[in-house]
Parts: structure tokens; C-alpha cells; sequence
């Protein structure tokens, strides 16, 4: 016999649903960058004006970038390691190709070929995980070493100049709307087009269905190997992409510019909702992440506070968002 109860107190009835949590935890997010950025003009009037906001959110866009294509990983349960430094190998792969001290092509062949060079290493990562069966942390650790040399390899070990590149600098830090940098408008329509890849489509479906059940999605029919490579494909193309912005917002191109990046966009997509045990992602939420992230360090910075204790307050911040996941997921390992 089945026994209900009408007792309020009745945990079940009280818990709040799944779809709602992610929502609950981008409010909170928001919220925390509304405090933060209150917080900071009162420290410093200066944080309010609309030539620093404009910088902070050109400083998001790498981050931001790399966040929405993590997400795609993240969301299958896996994890990658190689947007930082991938992003130095395809931005100097593109530089090389475009640079006069290079190949001299077009601006489009290198901005092309530094995205083809990002899905190539998505494709790289996705078979070692997905087909060769390695951890995700082995593989793409091993495999961001391999873009380090790379990238210094093809930058001969120094900076790639891009300053003779007519335009090139205008993809990041031109200005189509007066005020806003390309680099901002460029992050809000990758973003677009992520959250329709990850909600209306079968890579977005599937990514989340491997992350929540893996061995289920498999036994349903689904060729679940293939769909994981497909999305550190994305992750790859994204890490391409923020490449070009990175290179192009500095008129150059920098060998061992992306250390430590990868860890900013996880960060970025956790803090925005995304669990690391997979099976939940936030599009919008990886970029209200960045963003949070950028606050901090540029409030930080117009105070004065020294890098590494900017530091030491985003593993601190970091933290918070992973215990925000673990009480998201009930405290229990799934």
C-alpha cells in the first residue's frame, strides 16, 4: 500500500525542482556582480566609467569564448585542459599564416586557418577520450604540453608581430556599434548560437544525456563515442576562435600567452552553472561567469591589489562555485 502525507515539512515537497536550480544559482551570480560592482565604485569612482566597463568586458570576451565551448565538454562529464595554451598554438598558427614576416595571406586565411587549427585539436582530444579511452584529464593535459611546443615551434620562440596586419586588430577591439568593442559583440552571438546548440540540437541533447547517464545513453542507441568527440570538436573550434580575439586585441601573437586560461573558463562555466560531474550546462550562465570573473580581477586591480592575491581570490571564489554544485546535486556523488 502506498502511504502519502500531507505534511509540509515533507522534504519532496519542499525540494526545489532540477530545471529551477540552475535559474536559482545565475540569479545568485547576478546578483553577485551587481554587489561587486557597487562595492568597487564606492572604493573607486573610477570602476563606474564607461571607458573601464568597456575594457572589463573586452577582458571577458577570451574567457567568455573559451567558457561556452567548455560547456560542451563539460556537460558529457569530461574535462579539458588545452583552451589556454590552445589558444596560443591557433593564434600563432594564424599569425604565421597572415603576419609579413610569415606566409603573408589574406586576414581570412589565417582567421580560417586558426580555427581549423582549434578543431583539429578538438578532434585530436575528442578521439583519445572518446575512442582510445583515455582519462579526459590525462589526455588533454598531455595534449596542452603538445600546443606549448607547438607554439613555440612555430613562433621560432618569440612574439609574432601583427601590427603590419592592416585590420587585423579591428576583429577584437574595432568598433561596429560606437562604444562597444567587436570582441563583446562577437562573445554575445557565439553565445547565441551556443545556447541554440546546446538546447535545440542533438549535440547539445546527447552532451547532457552522456554527462547525466552514460552507459543508459549508450544502451538506448546512441553512438555515444561520436557525439563526445563532436563536442570537444566544438570545444576545439571555440578555443580557435578566442585564439584570433586574443591575437587580435594585441596586434600579436604570443607562444606562452594562455597559460593559466583554462582554468578561468572552467571557473567562468562552474561559477555560471555548469557541473563538473557533467549532465547540466549553462550557455548564458558561462558568460555571466567570465564576466564575474573580470570584475573581480579589474576591481582588484583598480585598487591596487597586487596579481597574486587576485589570485588567490579566484581559487577562493572558485571553491564557492564548486560547493554551490555539490549542494545543487544534493551533496551525493551521481
Amino acid at each position: 500500500m502506498r502511504v502519502t502525507t500531507n505534511d509540509p515539512t515533507t522534504p519532496a515537497r519542499w525540494r526545489i525542482p532540477d530545471r529551477y536550480k540552475v535559474f536559482l544559482q545565475q540569479g545568485m551570480v547576478l546578483l553577485v556582480v551587481v554587489i561587486l560592482f557597487g562595492f568597487f565604485t564606492l572604493m573607486r569612482p573610477s570602476f563606474a566609467t564607461w571607458s573601464n566597463i568597456s575594457s572589463l568586458l573586452l577582458a571577458s570576451v577570451v574567457t567568455g569564448v573559451q567558457a561556452l565551448g567548455l560547456s560542451f565538454v563539460i556537460a558529457t562529464g569530461g574535462i579539458d585542459l588545452t583552451p589556454g595554451l590552445g589558444m596560443a598554438a591557433t593564434s600563432v598558427f594564424a599569425a604565421v599564416l597572415i603576419s609579413r614576416d610569415g606566409l603573408a595571406l589574406p586576414i581570412w586565411v589565417g582567421v580560417i586557418g586558426g580555427i581549423a587549427a582549434g578543431a583539429l585539436l578538438g578532434l585530436i582530444n575528442g578521439t583519445l577520450v572518446a575512442r582510445v579511452k583515455m582519462q579526459p584529464m590525462i589526455a588533454t593535459l598531455a595534449m596542452m604540453m603538445v600546443c606549448w611546443g607547438a607554439a613555440l615551434v612555430m613562433a621560432g620562440g618569440r612574439t609574432v608581430s601583427l601590427r603590419s596586419v592592416d585590420g587585423y586588430d579591428s576583429i577584437a577591439i574595432g568598433q561596429v556599434v560606437p562604444g562597444v568593442p567587436n570582441g563583446v559583440i562577437i562573445l554575445v552571438l557565439l553565445a547565441i548560437v551556443a545556447g541554440v546548440a546546446m538546447n535545440k540540437t542533438a549535440v547539445g541533447r546527447y552532451a547532457l544525456a552522456i554527462g547525466s547517464n552514460k552507459e543508459a545513453t549508450r544502451i538506448s542507441g546512441v553512438n555515444t563515442p561520436r557525439w563526445e568527440v563532436l563536442a570537444y570538436i566544438i570545444c576545439g573550434i571555440f578555443t580557435g576562435i578566442s585564439g584570433i580575439l586574443m591575437s587580435s586585441r594585441l596586434s600579436a601573437a604570443q607562444p606562452t600567452l594562455g597559460q593559466g586560461y583554462e582554468m578561468y573558463a572552467i571557473a567562468a562555466a562552474v561559477i555560471g552553472g555548469t557541473s563538473l560531474r557533467g549532465g547540466r550546462a549553462s550557455i548564458f550562465g558561462a558568460v555571466i561567469g567570465a564576466v564575474t570573473i573580470q570584475t573581480i580581477f579589474n576591481g582588484l586591480t583598480v585598487m591596487g591589489v597586487q596579481d597574486q592575491w587576485q589570485k588567490v581570490v579566484l581559487g577562493v571564489v572558485v571553491l564557492v562555485a564548486v560547493f554551490v554544485d555539490i549542494l545543487r546535486r544534493g551533496g551525493k556523488e551521481e
